[in-house]
């Protein structure tokens, strides 16, 4: 059984490892904090679980307060697992130290937020204890089934090398709901140093899909080019979504009149072994009427492109698209042949023609990214129980943050 501890959780992530009852978590939950509307959210999210009707959880969360909470934490040494997912800047110091103290950690991306912070993740991946990140994405039951997808030769082939070979654009959203109700951001959110600029933020999830999609060479990506530009965020809509009366003194810097220049979107092109990618990830500050967070990343395969889209073309809904880039038919036999062999794994997976050379695949709905949290848990804690030191992963992991750590650069000496 292992005890979960959570410092300065500022982040609604913390609070979704937590959605469910985890049989290898003691309810006890201990929780070293500063005092602070954050501190408030996340325990309110809590309670809300426990609260839930039907399945309702059981944790009670022990609360200590203080100004430094860190040292709290490891002197008291009231559980084996820390779970981080709050304010970034700090975080790839914060973990070296937990991790030299002897403690697991799962923790939120991004790791990094500077590029001297590399040094420090690189310490947390050198071994003993276990130090893993919050990254929901392979959880996901459609995400796995483009995976399946660009596995089979017959049906995809193998990358094209005449231009990306995986295309990954995202929209997101400033104002947004979380298990149903409003979600409250803190003030620094928007601030780079703390949270992050655009290029090691959202690209944290999409290098990893894209690492996920290769499964070859994920050690030697290397960057091409990067770009990072502006949301500008009007201090009505701050308002409404941090519930500060004004901006922050710290947030001066990028306050321009009455907005903030919030330095939260970027172009990445980067290569994984022979595979060439191009990510673009971007905020706005409202969804469209009756919409939501967009994406459409696509894989191009010599034989098919297999499109993954969530927009207003699609209602909003994640659509798998198999389009054919010469035989239709051979790619229809195909996809029945291998719909029909996972069926014991994705029960319920289906392909009907959409057109002479495209075909929807579908899975039945899987409770979606909110759910996919303690899945990832459960996979981190058998790690630990198991105590096999899962090497692929943390060599991944690093390269991964040492593709954003160019970036990140890059783009500080273009602005």
């Amino acid at each position: 059984m292992h005890t979960l501890v959570f410092l300065d959780p500022g982040h609604f992530h913390a609070a979704l490892t937590l959605r469910v009852p985890q049989a290898r978590v003691a309810d006890e939950v201990f929780v070293y904090a500063r005092p602070g509307a954050e501190l408030t959210d996340f325990l309110a999210l809590i309670e809300r679980f426990n609260r839930r009707s039907p399945n309702p959880t059981r944790w009670r969360p022990v609360v200590t307060t203080s100004d430094d909470p860190l040292r709290r934490l490891v002197d008291e040494r009231r559980g084996d697992v820390v779970v981080l997912a709050g304010r970034n800047g700090g975080k790839a110091r914060t973990m070296q130290r937990l991790h030299e103290a002897g403690f697991h950690v799962l923790a939120d991306k991004p790791w990094l937020v500077e590029p001297a912070d590399l040094e420090a993740v690189r310490a947390s991946l050198a071994g003993w204890p276990l130090a893993a990140e919050i990254m929901t994405g392979r959880h996901d039951v459609i995400a796995g089934l483009v995976k399946r997808l660009v596995g089979v030769p017959a049906i995809f082939g193998e990358f094209r090398d005449d231009g990306p070979a995986i295309e990954q654009e995202s929209v997101h959203h400033l104002e947004k709901l979380v298990d149903g109700a409003p979600l409250r951001r803190p003030w620094w959110f928007f601030d780079v140093r703390v949270q992050g600029s655009g290029p090691v933020d959202i690209p944290t999830h999409v290098v990893d899909q894209a690492q996920w999609l290769v499964d070859r060479d994920v050690t030697s990506a290397k960057l091409v080019s990067a770009r990072a530009w502006s949301t500008r965020v009007p201090l009505e809509a701050f308002r409404r979504i941090t519930g500060e009366a004004r901006f922050p003194a710290e947030l001066e810097p990028f306050v321009d009149g009455d907005a903030l220049d919030y330095r939260c979107n970027a172009e990445l092109v980067y290569r994984i072994g022979r595979v060439t990618a191009r990510a673009a990830t971007s905020w706005n500050v409202l969804p469209s009427a009756g919409g939501g967070d967009a994406s459409h990343n696509i894989a191009h395969g010599t034989r098919a492109d297999i499109h993954l889209e969530q927009s207003a073309r699609t209602s909003y809904r994640r659509r798998v698209v198999v389009e054919a880039r010469a035989d239709g038919a051979a790619l229809g036999r195909a996809l029945r042949d291998a719909v029909a062999a996972w069926q014991t794994d994705i029960p319920g997976v289906g392909a009907a023609p959409t057109g002479s050379a495209t075909y929807e695949v579908t899975v039945p709905p899987d409770g979606g990214h909110e759910t996919h949290f303690a899945r990832l848990l459960d996979e981190f804690l058998t790690i630990v129980d198991d105590r096999r030191w899962p090497a692929a992963a943390a060599e991944r992991t690093l390269a991964k943050y040492a593709l954003l750590a160019e970036a990140a650069a890059v783009t500080r000496e273009a602005r």
